[in-house]
């Protein structure tokens, strides 16, 4: 078919294709109609291709929580242990000897008293008490009859120890038992006798009166106490120049150098009867300080302290050998053992109260004025006052 101008018509211009759902077309050589094709199962989604790498290496499973280790005491808390333990039962024996040593009302206060001055001092008294002796104690120390000594308790050592506030010396002093001096409220007598009239406190103020000196602390020790220290530590060294023998007692230290036990060493402190003490009681003294001195050296050696064997007899016997002031404590003691171990060393200056006489009955009163006056002011003690 044309159109007026012969040409043919124009065909209108398509709309933008429509895309038509595909048909399904029959399959040859099956019957019925059409089938749509099984649907697809789902692969893996796909994956990124990764750089090549090391091979992966198999790695252990976790391993369970850790176990815990025991633990072993090394060397080092073993002896923390054994110093702590060590620590505490020096504690518990300090304690029980502070509570365990007899104390008196030794020291009062009066009118008239002397001042404290310069250092400390100690009066220490080795009386004849015979309290807690049984009557074999008694005949084995040699006690002898106290009814037949005039009655009543009386004191057969007295010392003054001095310790210094300054680097002078310690210094021990020995006063005779025989001093006349004034008591008082009882006039004058022998300065023993003041023990047996008014115990401890008329004692020590007899001494203050006589010395001048304020006396800070009070040790006393009786028969039975004594000798039962020296045995405690298995007896004491001593070198004795010549056989002593005390014609009064029947007691027999022979000549040279051994060790005392507790009879021989209360017999060698008493002893005044015989010809290895023509001097008496000045002799007597002397011998007192020679022992005392090592008896301190014996007690504060490492092998006494170290030694259970000893130290633990000692710590039984020592509450019930000593009485101390009221006011008085176990350190003060232990400095006061401490001062005085230098005896048998030349470090204590040991001396005995200057007199004028060899009954020791009269103090000599300018040279005795002078070791007073040094102790007071802990100076140095002149040559002149010292007496051995």
């Amino acid at each position: 078919m044309t159109n007026q101008g012969g040409y043919p018509p124009r065909v209108p211009p398509r709309g933008p294709r429509q895309h038509q759902r595909a048909q399904m077309l029959p399959v040859p050589g099956r019957e019925g109609g059409y089938r749509q094709p099984p649907p697809r199962r789902p692969g893996p989604p796909p994956t990124r291709a990764m750089p090549a790498g090391p091979p992966r290496q198999n790695v252990p499973p976790p391993a369970g929580p850790p176990r815990r280790r025991r633990r072993r005491f090394g060397p080092g808390k073993i002896l923390l242990t054994l110093l702590s333990v060590f620590v505490l039962f020096l504690a518990g024996v300090w304690v029980y000897l502070e509570f365990s040593i007899n104390r008196i009302a030794a020291l009062e206060d009066y009118e008239g008293r002397p001042a404290a001055a310069s250092g400390t001092n100690w009066l220490i008294v080795g009386s004849d008490s015979r309290e807690g002796l049984t009557a074999e104690d008694e005949e084995r120390l040699v006690t002898g009859d106290v009814e037949a000594a005039g009655g009543g308790q009386r004191t057969d050592t007295m010392m003054i120890a001095h310790l210094p506030d300054n680097d002078t010396k310690p210094t021990l002093i020995s006063l005779p038992r025989d001093s006349r001096v004034a008591i008082p409220g009882h006039g004058t007598s022998k300065i023993n006798a003041a023990f047996s009239i008014g115990g401890a406190p008329l004692l020590v103020k007899t001494v203050e009166q006589a010395t001048g000196l304020h006396i800070d602390h009070y040790a006393e020790i009786g028969f039975g106490g004594f000798a039962n220290i020296v045995d405690a530590i298995g007896g004491v060294h001593m070198c004795v120049d010549q056989e002593m023998h005390d014609t009064m007692t029947g007691i027999t230290i022979p000549a040279g150098c051994g060790d005392l036990d507790g009879a021989q060493a209360l017999g060698f402190v008493r002893m005044r009867h015989s010809a290895a003490t023509p001097r008496s009681d000045l002799d007597r003294v002397e011998n007192q300080r020679k022992f005392i001195g090592a008896l301190v050296s014996e007690i504060s050696s490492p092998g006494t302290l170290l030694n259970p064997f000893d130290v633990f007899p000692l710590l039984g016997a020592a509450p019930d050998a000593l009485t101390m002031d009221e006011g008085d404590h176990l350190h003060n003691l232990v400095g006061l053992a401490w001062a005085m171990r230098g005896i048998s060393s030349d470090g204590v200056l040991s001396t005995t109260v200057p007199v004028t006489s060899g009954s020791a009955e009269h103090w000599d009163k300018t040279k005795s004025k002078q070791l007073f006056d040094a102790l007071r002011n802990d100076a140095t003690v002149p040559e002149s006052a010292i007496m051995t």
